[in-house]
């Protein structure tokens, strides 16, 4: 199924929403209570799972999988079923920014943060990406499970903060404080490791573990990662 093609603004600074404009027929998918206005013909439909087809497995599967990566149950549909083009704005729940990702230029998929989606064209999928290694489950800020977002259309994502991209060349390495990682593309190989020397980790104030990130791919970094991080 192909993603319907959005239009969007953003407003705003530190404090930012997202306006999505939709032609006839067209629809945008959100987190629950992330709405916070629309245009007279936008039909809201709450959806059990975070998708309409599929029957009851497939809902409770999809429900499965958001209650495991911190997300309500219940993800929100909003389509245009008037004539002529029609908004709907989603903000943001804390201080931050909000990043487009058109994800037909990354392959078609993201990992992210469990927190960090908040609404993307029709057709594009929110599921569960797990830690492979053990020790970046552990130690990593965002324990065994990550959300995978695949489709080839637009996502929101919002994080604390300013977000920053890096582009790291294959075997290239970036170090980041464990919970200000956002999101990474498919081919990015994330791992810990240790802070080292006694100085560093008593007094160093960075913890005991740094995120590796490993190249070759895109990562997305936040300044203020407490807020974010804070539901995991």
């Amino acid at each position: 199924m192909r993603s319907h093609e959005i239009e969007y603004r953003l407003y705003g600074d530190d404090m930012q929403f997202v306006e999505i404009e939709l032609d006839n027929g067209e629809s945008v998918i959100a987190e629950a209570g992330a709405m916070i206005m629309m245009d007279e013909d936008v039909r809201m439909e709450t959806l059990f799972g975070g998708s309409s087809k599929g029957g009851l497995f497939s809902a409770l599967g999809g429900a499965a999988k958001r209650v495991i990566t911190g997300e309500s149950i219940f993800i929100t549909s909003f389509t245009n079923i008037g004539d002529y083009k029609q908004r709907v704005s989603f903000a943001s729940p804390y201080p931050g920014k909000i990043i487009s990702i058109d994800l037909s230029k990354y392959q078609e998929k993201i990992i992210c943060q469990r927190d960090s989606f908040l609404c993307a064209a029709k057709g594009v999928e929110i599921g569960i990406a797990f830690t492979k290694k053990i020790g970046a489950g552990f130690f990593g800020g965002e324990g065994f499970i990550l959300q995978k977002i695949e489709g080839d259309g637009l996502v929101f994502i919002h994080a604390g903060g300013t977000i920053v991209k890096k582009t790291l060349d294959r075997g290239q390495k970036l170090k980041v404080d464990t919970g200000c990682l956002v999101a990474m593309t498919k081919d990015i190989n994330y791992n810990i490791e240790f802070v080292g020397g006694i100085k560093n980790t008593l007094f160093g104030g960075e913890g005991l573990f740094f995120a590796t990130l490993t190249g070759p791919g895109e990562v997305w970094i936040q300044s203020l990662p407490f807020i974010c991080s804070c539901s995991t």
